[in-house]
This record gives C-alpha cells, sequence and structure tokens, in this order.
C-alpha cells in the first residue's frame, strides 16, 4: 500500500481524516501517523516495535492502534505496547486543533510509571522462561510491582524469539544477537532474578514454596507456572542421535543451523508448521527436502483441505518432495526407510510430529487437569494464587465457549501479560482472539480466531494468486479466519471476534 507523506507540522485538514483513519506523514523528519478516534486526534510513531510493521497500515480500535503483521497493540494516547509481540513504546506527539485544522507539535515525554498496584505479593515466582513467563515478568515491572520476581528457567537461555528458530534464523537471515528478547541487562536492571538450566522438581501448595532439583527451594506468595511443551520424540531405530534433530530451544536452532550449511538432503518427519517453515528455509540453503507425514493432506487439521493442498503445492513449486501417508520406520545402510519400503537417502531427519505439555510438575502439586492445566478467565489454576499460562493452560475460550489450550507464541504472550496484571489484583479477564503466523517462502498466512472443528468453510479470492480469506465456521458462526495477503482484513476478523468476547465479560 503506497501512502503520500504528509509533513504533520504544517496543519491537516479535519475533513481529511476520517473516524479511525489515519494519514501517514512525518514530523521533524521522522516517520509518523496521524489517527483519528472520534473526536480525538493522535500522532504516533508509524514503525511497530516488534519488526517494524507499518502501523499506518494497520487497525485503529478505539484509542488503540493495531499492527498488521502480528496484532502488536498500542495505545494512541501514551504510545504504551499494550499487547505483545511488541514490548517498546511507540513515539507520541502533541496534537492542537487548530479551526478547522490539526497540528502536530513537539514530542511527548515518556509518561511517568504507573502507580503501585492494589495487590504487591512480597514475592512471584514464575516456573518457565519461554514467551508467557517472560512477557509476565515485563508486564509486572511495567504495571509497577516492586516485589521480588524469580524466574526459573530450564533452557541454557535467556528468553528469545523461538518463531524464528523454524524461519528466518534457520536459512541464515538473521544473527544470534537478534535473537534475545531483551538483552542480558534488562533482568539485573529489572531486578528479575533469572535462574537458568534449573527445573522445579516439586510444588508445595500449602507452605507456598517451590523445590529446585539442585536442592534449593523458593517461598512465593504468587505463582505463575509457564512451563511450555516439549517435543514428541520420535522412535527411529538404527539412527544416531546426531541423525535426528528436533526445533524447540534456541539450542536446538543454533545445532540444526550450523549442520544445515553443509547438507544435501534432508528428510522432515511430520508435516507440522514448523516442519513446513524448516522446509522452507533448508530450500533457500538449497538443501534437497522429503516431508513425510501420515496425512494425506499437510496441515487440513488446522487450515481445511482447501489451504492444506494449497500449502503442499507451493511446496512443490519450490522442490520439495512429499510422502504422504507414511512414516519414517527405522534408518539403515545410509537411507531412512519408509513404512512403505521406499528408501531415502539424508544427511539427517528433522522430527516435528507435535509437542506435549509440560503438565507433571502441575499434576503431582495437585492442580486439576483436563489435557492441560484448567485454569479460569483471569487464568486461574484450582489452587488460589497459583495461575498458568501458555502452553499448558487449559482456558474458557470466550467465542465458542468451550475450553480450549492453544500453543501459540502470541497467545502465550497475552496470556502472560494477563496473568501479570491478575496477579496484582487487576482482575481482567482472558478475551483475546488467539493468532498466529506462519512464513513459508513468500507466502505469508495469519490466522485469528480458533477453530477446532467446523462444518463450513468460506473461501474467497485465490489461494493460488496469495490473495484469500479462509472463514472457518461452526453453526453459522464465525470461529477463525485465515489469510494471505489480506493482513487488514485479519485485523479487522480478531476485532470482530474481541468486541464479542468482551461483550460477555
Amino acid at each position: 500500500m503506497n501512502f503520500t507523506i504528509r509533513d504533520l507540522t504544517t496543519g491537516v485538514p479535519l475533513g481529511d481524516i476520517p473516524d479511525s483513519g489515519i494519514i501517514a506523514g512525518e514530523v521533524n523528519g521522522e516517520a509518523a501517523i496521524l489517527v483519528r478516534s472520534g473526536s480525538d486526534y493522535f500522532a504516533v510513531g508509524t514503525s511497530c516495535t516488534h519488526y517494524g510493521g507499518l502501523l499506518a497500515e494497520g487497525l485503529v480500535v478505539g484509542e488503540t492502534v493495531r499492527c498488521p503483521l502480528h496484532h502488536a497493540c498500542f495505545s494512541l494516547r501514551t504510545g504504551e505496547a499494550l499487547r505483545a509481540p511488541a514490548f517498546d513504546a511507540i513515539s507520541c506527539w502533541r496534537v492542537e486543533k487548530v479551526g478547522d485544522q490539526v497540528f502536530v507539535r513537539e514530542k511527548l515525554s515518556a509518561p511517568a510509571g504507573k502507580t503501585a498496584p492494589k495487590i504487591t505479593p512480597a514475592s512471584i515466582v514464575i516456573v518457565g522462561g519461554g514467551a508467557a513467563g517472560f512477557a509476565a515478568a515485563e508486564m509486572l515491572r511495567r504495571e509497577g510491582y516492586s516485589g521480588r520476581i524469580t524466574m526459573i528457567s530450564a533452557d541454557s537461555d535467556a528468553p528469545y524469539d523461538r518463531p524464528n528458530l523454524s524461519k528466518d534464523y534457520l536459512s541464515g537471515g538473521i544473527k544470534d544477537e537478534w535473537m534475545p528478547l531483551r538483552p542480558p541487562d534488562f533482568y539485573s536492571a529489572n531486578k528479575i532474578e533469572l535462574l537458568l538450566n534449573s527445573r522445579v522438581s516439586s510444588i508445595d501448595t500449602a507452605q507456598k514454596k517451590v523445590q529446585l532439583e539442585n536442592g534449593s527451594s523458593l517461598a512465593f506468595d504468587t505463582l505463575l507456572l509457564a512451563t511450555g511443551a516439549d517435543p514428541v520424540k520420535l522412535a527411529v531405530p538404527g539412527a544416531s542421535p546426531s541423525q535426528v534433530f528436533y526445533l524447540r530451544s534456541y539450542q536446538d536452532g543454533r545445532s540444526l543451523a550450523a549442520r544445515a550449511k553443509g547438507a544435501k538432503q534432508v528428510v522432515l518427519a511430520g508435516a507440522s508448521f514448523i516442519a513446513l517453515e524448516a522446509a522452507s528455509a533448508l530450500r533457500a540453503l538449497d538443501v534437497a527436502v522429503h516431508i513425510v507425514a501420515p496425512h494425506d493432506v499437510p496441515l487440513a487439521r488446522v487450515l481445511g483441505p482447501e489451504m492444506g493442498r494449497g500449502i503442499r503445492n507451493l511446496h512443490e513449486k519450490h522442490g520439495v518432495q512429499f510422502h504422504l501417508g507414511e512414516t519414517v520406520e527405522r534408518f539403515a545402510d545410509g537411507h531412512f526407510i519408509l513404512s512403505k519400503g521406499a528408501k531415502l537417502a539424508a544427511d539427517f531427519l528433522i522430527a516435528g510430529v507435535g509437542v506435549r505439555p509440560n503438565i507433571a510438575l502441575a499434576e503431582a502439586a495437585g492442580l486439576k487437569i483436563d489435557r492441560g492445566v484448567v485454569v479460569d478467565s483471569y487464568l486461574e489454576t484450582s489452587v488460589p494464587g497459583i495461575y498458568a499460562a501458555g502452553d499448558i493452560a487449559r482456558f474458557p475460550d470466550l467465542l465458542s465457549g468451550q475450553p480450549v489450550r492453544i500453543e501459540h507464541w502470541a497467545v502465550a504472550e497475552a496470556q502472560g501479560q494477563v496473568a501479570a496484571r491478575n496477579m496484582l489484583g487487576r482482575r481482567e479477564k482472558f478475551a483475546f482472539a488467539p493468532f498466529f503466523w506462519t512464513h513459508q517462502y513468500d507466502v505469508e498466512i495469519r490466522y485469528v480466531g480458533h477453530a477446532e472443528k467446523w462444518d463450513s468453510i468460506v473461501v474467497e479470492g485465490s489461494l493460488d494468486a496469495g490473495d484469500c480469506k479462509v472463514s472457518y465456521q461452526l453453526a453459522g458462526k464465525t470461529l477463525a479466519v485465515a489469510t494471505i495477503g489480506r493482513d487488514l482484513e485479519n485485523l479487522r476478523a480478531g476485532a470482530a471476534m474481541e468486541k464479542e468476547m468482551t461483550a460477555q465479560v
């Protein structure tokens, strides 16, 4: 989309800006947008602080603007990043109406820190150093909490941008220094005690303490469980550990990226999003790729048969060979042997056959379990003062009315933020339209909502042309929307879902 860049300091006629309209421009050489919300006008920076998406192409919802790339949400009044995956604020300028024009004046200072929360636990322990755990710790400090925060992570790395492991990082498109969510000094500066390579062995809910595997223990007033999920292990008789890779941690990503540099041919077991993204990244490195999966159509369970076939066609156009309706049985004589007898020579295999939530710790502690850790609309578990977020949380979906557990990065971050505010007494229901994105070759698919089942799929536009909207409906109600090349429509769909959810809160 092309925008005419205007000097916003010289005045813009009020009639040029419709309600919820956006005008792209600049202020003293700095890119900015002028936005109208009702009778109010705001000027803010135009680049999303997550991946630099253009907010001029985004959606205005009330006094917020949402990024078209990954649905980050910013306050138009303060610039604050209200919702992940963005965490940093955007710039704000003072706006003045004079007669029938609006002028953008000087840049505003960052708003003062928030007042102390209504509830101030002496100590908060977060078990897990992934998306939900990091987002919770960051939001606790942003909300004015000054008590002790301890984040216990089994990972060897501080929180990082996991979605990139199977995308640009694997293909060599980004550098290591771009992967951390925050620089190392962030944790000390914000007094967040980050314990890496550490595991909790048990939780004493009565005494309110966690026991670590190294023998130490930590007391807590409030606890957040964000233990995430682990890859399902694939048994490949005859293959050595160096021939079977998984892609879940940053260390996995480093090992796989190093191994892929000299590879000629790779087998991918599974046709999951991670597997297909990895296939795209490997083809960018000119590595031959074979995908072996038991289903007839890739991703049909999530995206339906039409889009699943379109994704298969996309990969085949880039040279990927599919072996569907098959599994990898064993490794012998330098080949991976498939269930129907085919033999594939390969440098190594990447297993992408799903993940399992890490709920053993919660189950042993006596928390209610139902295919995940059961939480209420406030993300609190069956034990008061203990919350759960991310891949392990089974929460009430306000749109479908059903309990769901969702393994999306953006959902985990949003849940971490809501859980943080609720640990401080905010009493905020989780009313977020689930969202994920996948990047394969030059195609970006954005999916908002959550449809575990549907009775009709409505396709608008053309999958092959890379311009489409796919709606997943059940009993006449749209539960999810996937788009290619229609980012604004995806934002609008998400906003509509959240409006419906909020009406129930």
